[in-house]
């Protein structure tokens, strides 16, 4: 059998796509792309305000794809298997995409004082785990299962660069504090993004000949507004000697979500500027 076109195999017509976290900046952006190229596209999150600010401007954008949203709790199974058995209802999904994750911004370097490992509450560690690791295994559990059983499909994790590198804490550092208030990047966020990888590989050998592949996308530093110091300081670690644009993982997204990746599965893309190499 010959090999569809490239655009043919980038064409997501008549299949449904379910994205975690949604009405993050990240979010907003993978939903954006898989409705260009024809997905009927179903955003989720916790929080319905945010999600209906989301909607409203995915909508405003225009798109070739439909758009529908749904809150859900992925620290909650029932939310996860109410939605799931809605989803089946109508027709299944064949693209999960775990985005969800707690993620403290650099936009203060002040607001990661309270990241230190020295004092780390367990209860953070717990809330922060289940949503971001937790939960991408409770959705794959639920809406993989449900893919096995009917043709196959995709899932998508988003991992980060620091699933393959440590936090350089040397970007969050301010002049004043003694070592012990500097702020850094918290421990969680560094273990949920390397567990994804690690999940990723055990479904991408699970569930091959149901058809389910699976894939981790690993973007770097996205602009949005953090402190212009931090900016200074990371740009100098990327070769590329730049943090990415919102919309410049797009491409990536339709790529890793359509058949135009139809042999690539368990793998983790890291598309980070260079700065893991260097």
């Amino acid at each position: 059998m010959s090999r569809p076109s490239l655009p043919g195999a980038f064409d997501l017509g008549g299949r449904t796509a379910l994205i975690t976290g949604a009405a993050g900046t990240l979010g907003r952006q993978h939903a954006l792309a898989l409705l260009e190229v024809g997905a009927r596209v179903v955003i989720t999150d916790v929080d319905e305000a945010q999600l209906d600010e989301a909607r409203a401007e995915i909508e405003s954008v225009g798109h070739g794809g439909v758009l529908a949203a749904e809150v859900m709790d992925v620290g909650d199974e029932e939310s996860i298997i109410s939605v799931a058995d809605q989803m089946e209802a109508g027709g299944g999904i064949q693209i999960l995409l775990n985005n969800a994750a707690v993620d403290a911004k650099a936009k203060d370097d002040q607001s990661l004082a309270g990241n230190r490992f020295e004092s780390f509450p367990v209860e953070r560690w717990n809330q922060e785990v289940a949503v971001g690791l937790t939960g991408a295994f409770l959705c794959s559990r639920e809406f993989g299962t449900r893919m096995a059983a009917h043709g196959g499909g995709v899932i998508l994790n988003i991992a980060s660069d620091l699933s393959v590198i440590a936090p350089d804490q040397r970007l969050y550092r301010l002049d004043n504090p003694p070592p012990e208030g500097q702020p850094v990047k918290p421990v969680t966020y560094s273990v949920v993004k390397a567990g994804i990888v690690g999940l990723t590989m055990y479904l991408a050998t699970y569930w091959p000949e149901r058809g389910v592949r699976v894939n981790a996308l690993s973007p770097g530093g996205v602009r949005a507004d953090q402190d212009d110091g931090f900016v200074e300081r990371l740009e100098t670690r990327i070769p590329m000697g730049r943090m990415a644009q919102p919309g410049e993982y797009r491409s990536v997204v339709q790529f890793l979500c359509s058949d135009a990746s139809d042999y690539l599965t368990g793998q983790n893309v890291v598309m980070d500027g260079g700065r893991s190499v260097w």
